[in-house]
């Protein structure tokens, strides 16, 4: 076929290495024969919400049955993702890269999705960046004159594109924009598997926003295929999936098998889960969840959909990964540390003692003590695989059961939710995408759960705790408000943020992630 591969967003100081001619072509041709499948299964997601809408609960799949119950395991964990205790996310950001791998972590996940504001540049040179990573060449040098660079020891690399649902629109193939999980994974790929091989170690990937086996099945063709391409063995990349969707909470164990040359586990991906929730109920007043604070790992749908993730990892052999600790540690004021690091440390006791072999932080202070727990409970062992967890038995109803005991809806969490989407949208619409917000690192996950809420509220006139019926002149009361107590309009690009926000919340029709609409303000 003749090349039609155009690079129509500008020329940047890294495009010529990472968007080679060589390079352009192995990613075209990953698109050209995946794309297709790629958008079956996304109508597919479309007419799967169309169900909920009319009222159907999703449930386990009859016709799966035979996965479920069989004795079958994933591949072997390679020596270097034994050990997986805490794990730390951030941007392929330069400065934040070279402080995740130097944090003591035992892994680090650069982030092409949630936590990156996709710009153009930030994408390109995020792979630059990745490379100098494999290569142990990457540093930075502040404008204060600070330099980073990396330690001797460093945390083993993972990388997470972005979802199916997104494209980029900086590069077209045969005139349409690519895929940009297939573009992320697939330059990553191209220029480092071979070397991350010679070092020992291996492409290893996060994979976000998955709603079916089907879609595993496409991540898992997708990897056979670049590594025929590229001579690298078949099996050499693993895979950990984010189980952040309802849908995919009931398959778990097809989305295992689906991949399971290549699986390594799955993780418990919490915030993202809760936004799923929302926007697969989001026409369902009755299954409204209350304040997002009140909606804890401890609440029954959590709680069943955790205990299950971990059954059924160990069961096949994969490691079982718990999930964000967000808390930013401020260092001038001790007591709000003292209170959010113990609220830290229930939490990842919590997960050590129902069996998880990790957890994710997001700020390098919390990894000694997330480290601690892990080490207190499982002392030499890598993991705890072993742990069957054979008493749990969980039932699709348990999974949609969105009672929050005491929850409620309150005025307090309604302006939350505009003042964090807000400040969020602000942020990642001027290219940053890890924000921190009260002493949070937010991304797209908690900004999504924030206009989420607003609309399922406003579109099923909620009652919140006061009495007030949730509306749309609420909502632009509490708007303006709130948008006093964070500097007003006149900042960055807050009046984009203001109407993509308004957009979001008011109009009839629910978008199906914030980060689209958001991308066609790009450049």
């Amino acid at each position: 076929m003749e090349e039609k591969i155009q690079v129509v967003g500008k020329k940047l100081p890294a495009s010529p290495s990472i968007l080679t001619d060589d390079a352009l072509s192995f990613v075209a041709r990953l698109h050209r024969q995946f794309n297709p499948t790629r958008e079956d299964l996304l109508a597919r997601r479309a007419k799967r919400q169309l169900e909920f809408d009319a009222g159907k609960v999703p449930d386990f799949l009859p016709e799966t049955s035979k996965v479920r119950e069989g004795e079958w395991k994933v591949a072997p964990t390679p020596d270097d993702l034994q050990k997986r205790w805490v794990e730390i996310t951030g941007p392929v950001e330069r400065k934040m890269m070279i402080n995740a791998f130097n944090s003591g972590a035992n892994i680090f996940m650069a982030d092409f999705e949630d936590s990156l504001s996709p710009t153009w540049e930030n994408v390109v040179q995020g792979q630059q960046n990745l490379i100098d990573a494999v290569r142990r060449t990457i540093e930075f040098s502040s404008p204060e004159g600070k330099s980073y660079r990396l330690n001797a020891e460093i945390a083993v690399l993972l990388v997470r594109p972005r979802g199916w649902h997104l494209f980029e629109k900086h590069i077209l193939v045969d005139g349409q924009p690519i895929s940009a999980a297939l573009l992320d994974f697939g330059l990553y790929f191209f220029h480092n598997a071979r070397e991350l091989q010679q070092r020992g170690t291996g492409p290893y990937f996060y994979l976000p926003k998955l709603e079916s086996h089907l879609e595993a099945r496409l991540w898992n063709e997708v990897f056979n295929t670049a590594q025929e391409a590229l001579g690298i063995p078949l099996g050499t990349i693993r895979a950990t999936v984010l189980v952040e969707t309802l849908p995919a909470a009931f398959e778990m164990d097809e989305i295992l098998y689906e991949l399971r040359p290549h699986a390594s586990g799955l993780n418990a991906g919490r915030w993202d889960y809760i936004f799923s929730l929302i926007k697969k109920f989001r026409n369902r007043g009755d299954l409204a969840l209350p304040d997002r604070a009140q909606v804890g790992m401890t609440v029954p749908f959590m709680r069943a959909y955790t205990e299950l993730l971990v059954r059924t990892c160990h069961r096949r052999g994969a490691h079982a990964m718990g999930g964000m600790a967000p808390f930013i540690p401020n260092r001038r004021n001790p007591e709000i540390n003292e209170k959010a690091l113990a609220k830290v440390r229930e939490d990842k006791l919590r997960e050590v003692e129902d069996g998880f072999d990790g957890t994710w932080v997001a700020h390098p202070d919390l990894v000694p003590v997330a480290m601690e727990v892990f080490q207190n409970a499982l002392g030499e062992k890598a993991n705890q695989k072993d742990r069957l967890r054979d008493e749990v038995s969980v039932e699709g109803k348990q999974l949609v059961d969105t009672q929050v005991p005491g929850g409620t809806i309150t005025e307090a969490g309604f302006r939350n939710n505009i003042n964090v989407a807000l400040q969020y949208l602000n942020s990642w619409l001027s290219g940053n995408g890890a924000v921190a917000i009260f002493n949070l690192m937010e991304d797209a996950a908690t900004a999504e759960i924030s206009r989420g809420q607003l609309w399922q509220w406003i579109t099923n006139h909620a009652m919140l705790a006061d009495g007030t019926v949730a509306s749309r002149e609420l909502y632009e009361r509490l708007r303006e408000e709130e948008l006093e107590t964070i500097g007003g309009r006149n900042q960055g690009r807050m009046t984009e943020a203001v109407d993509l926000l308004d957009s979001l919340v008011l109009n009839p029709q629910f978008s199906e992630f914030l980060t689209v609409p958001a991308y066609r303000l790009f450049e």
